[in-house]
């Protein structure tokens, strides 16, 4: 009886111990993602430009399926065939009705700033966690969301105090949020069924075909420059959503969403090296509540844990 006793505990402990093992690992995956997205984005930017956003969203996509095709050639077609085709259908849809958004705003909008803006859409994630997947999510985790959101109106007011095209344009980042967030539960249930390389080739399959109506009246012949800064957005963007799936595997999206507050820091380098886009004094102070809220709510789930060890 003593020996089952025993063993109960330490089956509890390597169990608790895997479980962490797996979230940092998850997170780490979704670091990695988020730098690879925040470079895409800062090409995607000169490219927006350069060219009409719905086309250049477009092309971003059709590259991002080309790069998959030797791995669906090598596999064959069969091995990306969906479990779930309606959810891949409406992942496209809402993931293509939220970039819509996002580009056409992205050539208005500062770097940082427009990172900032998208920390709203965790916000939305962990509702829709709780919500429709039925995952726990503490009361302390939506404290620190809501602290997280305080911070990100920080940084918002601004460009709404401003009014004009700057109010507008930060107004349409903000709308694209809701849309990912829709987008990244329905990747999240669809990991259960589906390969990350099947998810992510499926992604960009749809948003290739649901974006090029919306390019057609738009469309202007890319010079060979162009061609390839989309051949290196379509890398980056399915690596990093390769590496974001990959991260919804291993732990609850709701861990998963508070290491997107480090596409803060990439972005801000990323804009200051190339945009000469210094992040202002609201967005850096916006920044310190958000990461304050991620700080507290990671120090008092250690704390937790340590005290069910314990117990």
């Amino acid at each position: 009886m003593s020996s089952t006793s025993a063993a109960a505990p330490t089956g509890a402990v390597a169990s608790d111990a895997a479980r962490r093992a797996a979230t940092l690992r998850g997170m780490a995956w979704m670091a990695l993602g988020g730098l690879l997205l925040v470079s895409m984005n800062a090409l995607m930017k000169r490219m927006t430009t350069e060219m009409n956003p719905l086309q250049a969203q477009f092309l971003r996509y059709l590259f991002g399926l080309a790069v998959m095709l030797p791995w669906i050639l090598r596999a064959g077609l069969v091995a990306y065939r969906p479990n779930r085709l309606p959810g891949q259908l409406w992942r496209g849809v809402f993931h293509c009705g939220a970039l819509t958004l996002f580009f056409l705003a992205l050539p208005h909008v500062p770097m940082a700033d427009m990172t900032a803006m998208m920390f709203t859409t965790p916000i939305f994630v962990l509702a829709g966690a709780a919500l429709v997947l039925g995952e726990k999510v503490t009361a302390a985790r939506w404290t620190a969301a809501a602290v997280g959101f305080l911070g990100i109106a920080i940084v918002v007011w601004p460009h709404l105090n401003q009014g004009g095209r700057a109010g507008v344009w930060s107004l349409v980042m903000l709308a694209s949020s809701p849309l990912f967030a829709a987008s990244f539960l329905i990747n999240k249930a669809l990991t259960k069924h589906d390969s990350a390389s099947v998810i992510v080739t499926w992604q960009n399959l749809t948003v290739t075909l649901f974006a090029l109506p919306l390019a057609l009246p738009f469309w202007v012949a890319p010079s060979a420059w162009q061609w390839g800064a989309f051949l290196v957005c379509g890398l980056l963007g399915s690596a990093a959503h390769l590496c974001m799936t990959r991260a919804f595997t291993m732990a609850d999206i709701s861990a998963m969403q508070p290491m997107r507050y480090l596409d803060l820091v990439w972005s801000s380098m990323i804009g200051a090296i190339f945009f000469a886009d210094l992040p202002t004094a609201w967005t850096l102070s916006g920044a310190a509540v958000i990461i304050a809220s991620n700080v507290w709510i990671a120090r008092r789930e250690a704390l937790e844990r340590a005290g069910a060890r314990a117990g």
